[in-house]
């Protein structure tokens, strides 16, 4: 499955636009990271706990989001988009969208700027 922030992937052209597809979680916080994340919120620096378990969010709601794709025979999502609100008093919703379209590669690909 091709991944695109853009309104399309670069080197193919979009065939199909199937529908937009979503994928989404709801977390809450662990008591043990709070308690460090208050400890941290004195002495200042990353709060390593809620990185972790927005990575963890985060990749959660893409494969939900991907899963749908696959069942429409997608095989890319354009116009990726992540969005994040609070349902209750220490929980969050995660939520990524898309496009779910059906590309082909370019007859004509675009040269990589990477290869000398």
């Amino acid at each position: 499955m091709k991944l695109s922030n853009l309104e399309s992937v670069p080197g193919h052209q979009i065939i199909q636009q199937l529908d937009v597809v979503y994928g989404s979680t709801v977390r809450s916080k662990h008591v043990g990271r709070d308690l460090m994340a208050g400890l941290k919120n004195i002495v200042g620096g990353e709060l390593k706990g809620y990185t972790e378990l927005l990575e963890e969010s985060r990749q959660e709601a893409m494969n939900r989001m991907i899963e749908k794709a696959r069942t429409l025979g997608a095989n890319a999502i354009v116009g990726i988009r992540f969005s994040t609100s609070n349902i209750a008093q220490g929980a969050s919703e995660l939520f990524v969208y898309g496009t779910a379209v059906i590309v082909q590669a370019n007859s004509n690909p675009l040269p990589d700027p990477f290869s000398h």
